[in-house]
C-alpha cells in the first residue's frame, strides 16, 4: 500500500486533487482492529468542481497504466475508489485529516471523530458498527466529537446509538 499512497500523494502535488484523506474501513484501521473491506476509499476535495470531477484522476491512472475495476482504480495493486467530497462533514474531515504513516510512507486520514460523525451521517449498518467499534476505543475524542456532530446536527444519532432517547 506505500506504493498506492506516494501515487495519491503525487496527485496532490501535481495539483490533480485540491486535498484528499483516506476514509472508510480503512482508515478505522489506524484507530481500530482490522475490519474486512475491499478498497482504499479516497475523499478528496476536487481542484474544478463540476460533473467531471473525476475526469483528472483517471487521466492521471491511465497515464501511469493503472486499470480500472467497477468503482475503483488499481494502483500499484491495490483497488483505489476515489469519492468527491459531498457534504460539508467530509469536506471539514478532510481539510482536518491527520497525518499518518504506512512503512515510511506519509498520507492522510481521517481522524476517529470524522469517522464517527461521518458513519453516524451515513447510517448504514456497517457504519454504525464502526462508529461503536471506534467509540469503545480510545482513539476517539469525546469532546471533539461532540463539537463536531453539533455543528453536523449529527447528536440525535449518536444518542441513538448509544440507546440513550433522542429528540424528537
Amino acid at each position: 500500500m506505500e506504493k498506492t499512497l506516494k501515487a495519491i500523494e503525487e496527485m496532490t502535488r501535481l495539483g490533480i486533487i485540491r486535498a484528499y484523506a483516506i476514509g472508510g474501513g480503512i482508515a478505522a484501521t489506524y484507530y481500530i482492529e482490522p475490519v474486512l473491506t475491499y478498497d482504499l476509499g479516497v475523499f478528496f476535495i476536487p481542484v474544478k468542481p463540476g460533473l467531471d470531477e473525476l475526469a483528472p484522476i483517471y487521466e492521471f491512472a491511465r497515464g501511469r497504466g493503472y486499470v480500472e475495476q467497477a468503482e475503483a482504480l488499481i494502483i500499484e495493486g491495490f483497488p483505489v475508489q476515489f469519492i468527491p467530497v459531498f457534504n460539508d462533514l467530509v469536506r471539514e474531515a478532510v481539510v482536518n485529516a491527520a497525518t499518518l504513516t504506512y512503512r515510511g510512507v506519509e498520507g492522510k486520514v481521517v481522524k476517529a471523530e470524522y469517522l464517527v460523525a461521518i458513519a453516524l451521517q451515513t447510517g448504514r449498518t456497517k457504519d454504525r458498527e464502526r462508529a461503536a467499534r471506534l467509540l469503545d476505543s480510545e482513539s476517539v475524542d469525546r469532546t471533539e466529537l461532540a463539537k463536531i456532530l453539533e455543528r453536523h446536527g449529527l447528536v440525535d444519532r449518536l444518542n441513538q446509538l448509544e440507546g440513550e432517547p433522542g429528540e424528537e
